[in-house]
């Protein structure tokens, strides 16, 4: 209604100005200056109208204008920063690596008149456009002479909106050859002084040293200083001012790394043009014009952090959901985001896998020697292994493209030696390798995943997911996933203790067994094996026999429980992936993360309470404001007695004879301590699995090979008390010393509930003789473990 009213008025302003045009028409030198007044009020009228239709966006023709809010600031993007639970940065997020500066004294005198005097001499003057500097660029247009003029207001309103690279905010005019300049330009004028009527010179000073861009990464002053100088913006003296000002017209053009002659050229033009308006004198611009680029050139990678590089990831994708209902952009929205981390255990966590698995490589390497490890279940080498898995990169297909699929140009490529780092574990080393030689260099590496939780909370206290993310990104926490081994068997055992009535002290017997059943239509039979390819004929209580990892009695119980109760528990603890409910299931043939495994074994913990996991506990926004609180979200899936009983199972791997956790023992973490684990190893040692308990915590490591076909040769060295147990061991002895976090030693809490199922389970002699004597036998095997 109001617009209409608008143009019914303005249609009447145009209709009378042009009949008095006709009614009266004065000769001579009135006339003449009359028709030139005209002119300037018709031309005036027409940058009204222009103006007006491009701030309403009349017939879409002009695209949307950004909205001036009263704190434009919050338009400019920040990154968000990832804290640990005791206020340790450990990651940022961002598209564009910012840290504001608060006001412009926080930056050196020298930088801000070097800005002025190169960029906007009348910045105090003018308000929001230089009317001198817009007709001297007209002029030198005319001329041919292309030169920039904006202000800094100017520049502020294209940096804080981008209004050069939001497509809807051109309008229908803006696919018009030249129209869209005209566009932008004219819309860039409008914010500048919309702009200065709504804040002070040096608030927008300071949002202008806050948006714009130096190269490599770094916008705003702050980041600038600190990549090229490794100083704070105050410290900057005039040379250093001025080399960082003149990349302000191309950061690459003038950027001091890639174009170090035109960037010394660029910076001595500004330190003439602080000669030129008196803010230096001849002296100093002499003395300073002689000196060289001196840098501390330091460039930073959001991914290339001291602590957790693999939990930032995992952090960015827990927290998609929440951004995608928020509105929220983690990238761009200075957010700080507080995680349930703690940065000593998660330090000790990451120093605990690489003690362990610098050790374990040599070990690794040594047992392969010069052959390569990646081989077939008849332990040949798999020929084509390199070649096969290099189609599966990146690389290979940006190749492709390149090439146009030519194969013996891309071939040609990838054989091609180059200078490249690589990494080792004393360090980054330099050396020249093909892209196929560098595959084949780390496929040799063995890769490693930890995790520690708090079932009680739901926080996760540390997250590994590998050997070094700079060179391994793949997260073996959670992204990954694997066969789990004997890792599974406790779900079987659950379900027959929680569902079937079973007890610890029940007893059966170590024996051949054969299982016939359908898949898929088809009739298939199955014998599986004990680790040691023996069968004892002995009877062990359940306790016991999962302790021992024993395979015959955990396929004869999931035979009675059946594959896919088994699923259905293991479900209900809160393992999302499928599981194929097939006789193996206990045996660990399905593909479960690390992740879900450890939630899971928290549920025993836990006195049956399933708890999700939390990464984040809150996250406040740009302003200091607490935006959002994640809260706890838990619910009961087992009974305190069977939780109870679940963790007294596990206890057993320590604390019965045989028990595949003992390994633990070379570890000074006993002195009146109860831990409870269970050790995992899959077929053909491909994968090591260790899931350690204590009464505060639930924790769990994974070694193996990129793929399943690189592993050990043997059993020897490759079950899961060999080589994902140690990583437990090392670091609960770490966490233990530390006594400033609050970890202490001690039993596992008395069940809350009276125990109707007997679990205190008396060994006859004869039981613990022939026991004793089975155990001896496996030692003279060299075989013990699991599988």
């Amino acid at each position: 209604m109001k617009l209409r009213l608008f143009l019914v008025k303005l249609k009447d302003v145009i209709r009378r100005l042009f009949s008095l045009s006709k009614k009266s028409n004065p000769a001579g030198a009135k006339g003449y200056l009359y028709r030139i007044g005209k002119v300037l009020i018709i031309f005036a009228l027409f940058i009204f109208i222009l103006i007006f239709s491009i701030e309403f966006n009349i017939f879409w023709l002009f695209g949307k204008s950004p909205d001036l809010k009263k704190d434009s600031s919050s338009e400019m993007e920040l990154a968000s920063e990832l804290y640990t639970a005791d206020s340790v940065l450990i990651g940022k997020y961002y598209f564009e690596n910012r840290l504001p500066v608060s006001n412009p004294y926080e930056v050196s005198k020298s930088f801000r008149d070097a800005l002025i005097a190169t960029e906007d001499v009348r910045f105090y003057q003018h308000k929001g456009v230089d009317p001198e500097a817009t007709f001297a660029i007209l002029w030198y247009f005319f001329k041919g002479d292309y030169r920039g003029g904006s202000t800094i207001t100017q520049q502020l309103a294209k940096n804080l909106f981008k209004t050069r690279k939001k497509e809807v905010s051109y309008g229908l005019l803006g696919y018009v050859p030249g129209v869209r300049t005209v566009i932008y330009k004219l819309k860039e004028w409008v914010l500048a002084v919309k702009l200065e009527y709504a804040y002070n010179k040096d608030e927008i000073l300071t949002m202008y040293m806050n948006t714009v861009d130096f190269g490599s990464n770094s916008f705003g002053v702050r980041v600038a200083s600190k990549t090229f100088f490794n100083i704070e913006p105050s410290k900057l003296n005039l040379e250093q001012s001025a080399l960082l000002v003149g990349m302000l017209k191309a950061p690459t053009q003038y950027s001091p790394i890639i174009n170090p002659k035109s960037s010394l050229e660029r910076r001595n033009v500004v330190l003439s043009q602080m000669l030129k308006y008196n803010f230096i004198n001849n002296a100093t611009y002499k003395s300073t014009l002689s000196k060289p680029i001196e840098l501390d050139y330091n460039i930073e990678d959001p991914g290339d952090v001291e602590l957790a590089p693999y939990f930032r990831i995992a952090v960015a994708n827990y927290l998609k959901d929440w951004c995608k209902k928020t509105g929220h952009n983690i990238y761009t929205d200075g957010l700080k985001i507080y995680s349930t981390i703690n940065s000593k255990m998660q330090r000790y966590a990451e120093e605990s896998v690489m003690e362990h698995m610098e050790k374990l490589q040599k070990r690794f390497n040594g047992s392969w020697r010069d052959e390569n490890p990646w081989i077939d279940e008849n332990n040949n080498e798999i020929t084509d292994y390199i070649e096969t898995s290099v189609k599966k990169l990146p690389v290979y297909k940006m190749l492709q493209r390149r090439y146009h699929n030519n194969s013996a140009s891309i071939e040609k490529a990838l054989n091609t030696p180059k200078k490249m780092k690589v990494f080792t574990y004393k360090g980054e080393k330099d050396t020249t390798l093909s892209t196929m030689d560098s595959l084949r260099y780390y496929n040799h590496f063995l890769q490693a995943g930890f995790m520690a939780f708090d079932p009680f909370n739901g926080y996760i206290k540390a997250w590994v997911g590998g050997i070094n993310y700079k060179y391994f990104k793949y997260d073996h926490v959670k992204q990954a996933k694997r066969q789990t081994g004997s890792t599974f068997k406790p779900f079987v055992y659950l379900a027959a203790i929680d569902k079937f009535g079973y007890a610890p002290c029940d007893k059966m017997t170590d024996k051949p067994v054969t299982i016939n059943y359908v898949e898929n239509g088809e009739k298939k039979t199955w014998s599986p094996h004990n680790a040691d390819w023996d069968f004892t004929g002995n009877t062990y209580t359940l306790r016991r026999a999962l302790a021992r990892s024993v395979n015959s009695i955990t396929v004869q119980l999931t035979d009675i429980v059946s594959p896919k109760v088994v699923a259905d528990y293991a479900h209900k603890l809160g393992i999302k992936s499928p599981l194929k409910p097939v006789p193996s299931i206990g045996l660990g043939s399905n593909d479960v993360s690390l992740f879900e495994m450890i939630d899971a074994y928290g549920t025993f913990l836990s006195n049956g309470m399933l708890v999700e996991p939390l990464l984040v506990t809150k996250i406040y926004d740009r302003k200091g404001k607490l935006i959002h609180t994640f809260q706890l979200k838990k619910k009961r899936v087992l009974s305190p007695e069977t939780s109870f009983l679940m963790v007294y199972m596990l206890k057993g791997g320590l604390e019965e004879s045989g028990g595949t956790s003992q390994a633990l023992f070379e570890y000074d973490i006993f002195r009146g301590n109860e831990l409870g684990g269970k050790t995992g190893t899959t077929t053909n040692y491909s994968d090591g699995w260790f899931m350690g308990m204590s009464k505060d915590m639930m924790c769990g490591a994974w070694v193996g090979g990129t793929d399943r076909c690189i592993h050990f040769k043997s059993s020897e060295k490759a079950e899961g008390c060999r080589t994902a147990l140690p990583i437990y061991g090392l670091f609960m002895t770490k966490v233990y010393e530390d006594k400033s976090l609050g970890i202490t030693m001690g039993r596992f809490p008395k069940p809350t509930v009276e125990i109707s199922k007997k679990f205190k389970c008396p060994i006859s002699k004869a039981e613990e003789d022939a026991d004793i004597n089975s155990i001896n036998l496996e030692e003279e095997e060299n075989s013990g473990g699991d599988e």
